[in-house]
């Protein structure tokens, strides 16, 4: 094989696995065929936590696995091979010591976890790793990058309301120990004790293991309780409101995306 028919070979592949050099719309073939496979493999790795589907399979899960890894590699080996591709690489090194690289391997790693025992099973779900970064290609790519501009926009307003919620969890947690402390030492004994019971109720959870008996501090309890719907309502207004506009921006730009292709390919 010519060193230009390698040159070829390896700049389709490269458009196959690398989002930035395809200008199709979506997922590529490879990477839908590649994201289907993570996530079969994410499903083995949960069915083989249930001791019922594994008896009398080991050997089904066992090739499984082998497949699954081998996959990985071929991947892993093409993705640094038609790295140098990309102009924003320097070098295929360049590559392997990216953040996307080293996860990759680590993919590689966990998808032969199978001799690991049941500590691998669990390492396994490190591959939703890879199905989160091709679920940023295409049109899920829209969808994440509203997320991160929703919250990168309201971000003053995010602070503020941790910093309320903070300061009424220690409120809370603080006058139910001086009053429930006497009574209660083993659930309001101290303010990191009641600060459990102040996370539960702020966050109307309300698990009911731990409830003030007193009855100052059930008065104190029932406005914590009601400020916790606020504190829960601030941020999720906010978000919502950020995420309708984030929306909007990406639509808009979504729409004029296929105008400026095409002025590129005149």
């Amino acid at each position: 094989m010519t060193a230009s028919s390698r040159h070829a070979m390896r700049h389709k592949l490269a458009i196959q696995l690398d989002p930035e050099l395809s200008r199709q719309d979506g997922l590529t073939l490879l990477n839908m065929f590649i994201a289907l496979v993570i996530v079969v493999g994410i499903v083995l790795a949960v069915l083989q936590t249930e001791p019922m589907v594994v008896t009398g399979n080991e050997h089904w899960f066992r090739y499984s696995e082998l497949i699954f890894g081998s996959i990985f590699l071929l991947e892993y080996l093409a993705r640094v091979w038609t790295s140098v591709e990309n102009e924003k690489v320097k070098s295929r090194w360049h590559y392997i010591f990216s953040f996307v690289a080293i996860a990759d391997l680590l993919a590689v790693t966990v998808a032969f976890s199978v001799y690991l025992g049941n500590g691998g099973i669990l390492l396994r779900l490190l591959l939703l790793i890879r199905v989160l970064r091709l679920a940023r290609l295409g049109r899920f790519s829209m969808a994440m990058d509203c997320i991160i501009e929703a919250v990168r926009s309201r971000g003053y307003e995010l602070l503020v309301s941790a910093i309320f919620a903070a300061a009424l969890l220690l409120m809370s947690s603080t006058l139910l120990y001086l009053v429930e402390g006497p009574h209660q030492p083993e659930a309001f004994g101290s303010i990191l004790r009641s600060a459990w019971w102040a996370v539960a109720t702020l966050t109307t959870v309300g698990y009911g293991d731990v409830y003030p008996v007193t009855a100052l501090g059930r008065v104190l309890a029932g406005f914590t309780a009601i400020t916790g719907v606020c504190i829960i309502a601030m941020p999720t207004g906010i978000l919502a409101s950020a995420f309708s506009d984030a929306i909007q921006v990406a639509k808009e730009r979504h729409r004029k995306l296929p105008k400026i292709l095409e002025r590129d390919k005149d």
